[in-house]
């Protein structure tokens, strides 16, 4: 048992440590990527396995109100991942498993200067190159995507607008999918990953 001017002596250590600016800014950095958005969850049902995203619907409100709209009309089930790149981020929302593209309710307006960076296994809008195009179709990180948050290379960035926060694996294996280019598009999985469902667990 540690005598209690023992602790005394720790605790004083620790304080006058030159190590403890590092320690707090770690802790700081730790918080940082994490995100804790603590909004709706959906849960994910693939070919793969299934993950849960949770959202923020403080920092990217129109973001999060279309996404729940596709995901209350059933609109992502039968939806497949359509682009798969290791290294950079998986996407999907969009086509069905014979390539054919679903139609969409209109566009939204970005929301990429909310302060929410492109971290590894955060979900985003994807969009075109207007940068008020987005629609159904959202893409998760597989890494940290530094060059995706705003202001990007092109003035605007993308708009992160939740987190994957179970089932980390399954992406994980989603991004091994080995790809082909399918009705003229690049790194489409050769075996469709489809979404069987997608709904709200909270």
């Amino acid at each position: 048992m540690i005598h209690v001017n023992q602790k005394i002596t720790l605790m004083k250590k620790l304080f006058l440590s030159p190590l403890l600016p590092k320690i707090v800014l770690t802790l700081i950095l730790s918080f940082g990527v994490q995100q804790c958005f603590a909004g709706p969850q959906v849960l994910f049902k693939t070919t793969k396995g299934d993950f849960v995203v949770e959202l923020d619907e403080v920092k990217a409100p129109k973001s999060v109100e279309n996404f729940l709209t596709y995901v209350k009309s059933g609109f992502y089930s039968g939806t497949i991942f359509h682009r798969v790149i290791n290294g950079f981020m998986v996407q999907g929302g969009g086509y069905t498993k014979d390539m054919q593209e679903k139609q969409t309710r209109p566009p939204i307006e970005i929301e990429s200067q909310n302060g929410l960076k492109n971290y590894k296994y955060t979900i985003a809008m994807a969009r075109t190159n207007d940068p008020n195009s987005a629609t159904s179709q959202f893409y998760v990180n597989v890494k940290d995507n530094a060059m995706l948050d705003y202001p990007s290379r092109d003035g605007f960035g993308y708009t992160v607008f939740g987190k994957v926060i179970s089932g980390m694996a399954v992406i994980d294996e989603i991004k091994f999918a080995q790809t082909t280019t399918r009705n003229r598009m690049a790194d489409v999985p050769v075996e469709p990953i489809i979404i069987q469902s997608a709904t709200i667990v909270k």
